[in-house]
């Protein structure tokens, strides 16, 4: 993931108006979107009950033991994990290998819808994410450019450019 991933309010909204819709579709109790390093970006749902940082960080963790296994099988990852409860159950996918989406469901919803729902999301989450981190990497560049010039004085440029 690239260090300059910063969200503005109207990608934020896009975000969480997207993984509302996945909540609505799946019948999910709650839908969790985080990075790679378990950082949390947006949820929704019924949180009263759970710690998103604690989620956020026992998923990412469980994503990385998970491509572990992966490469020892000869698989560059696996990209959905799916955990079965006597009440609840877990669907986790990684999305465009930067972001984990966690869609945590109960007996109104069926993997089987998850699944067909996640994918569904993903594909239009996908462009999005590469669109806040193509103008991140803008922003870091300009931020970057300025700071190389911001020790140039007057007396610089005057001396420079009167030879």
């Amino acid at each position: 993931m690239h260090l300059d991933f910063i969200l503005h309010d109207e990608e934020y909204q896009k975000i969480r108006a997207l993984i509302e819709r996945l909540r609505k579709d799946s019948n999910g109790r709650i839908v969790f979107l985080l990075d790679r390093n378990g950082q949390p970006v947006a949820y929704t749902g019924e949180m009263a009950e759970i710690d998103p940082t604690a989620l956020a960080s026992l998923a990412a963790g469980n994503v990385a033991a998970t491509e572990g296994l992966a490469q020892l099988v000869g698989e560059q990852e696996f990209a959905n994990l799916y955990h079965e409860g006597e009440r609840d159950s877990l669907h986790l996918s990684v999305v465009g290998r930067r972001m984990i989406l966690i869609v945590i469901f109960d007996e109104r919803s069926s993997l089987g819808l998850v699944r067909l729902r996640v994918r569904k999301a993903a594909a239009e989450l996908i462009p999005l994410l590469e669109e806040v981190e193509r103008r991140g990497a803008s922003e870091a560049s300009q931020v970057q450019l300025e700071a190389a010039f911001a020790g140039i004085t007057d007396a610089d440029l005057d001396a420079l450019f009167n030879d």
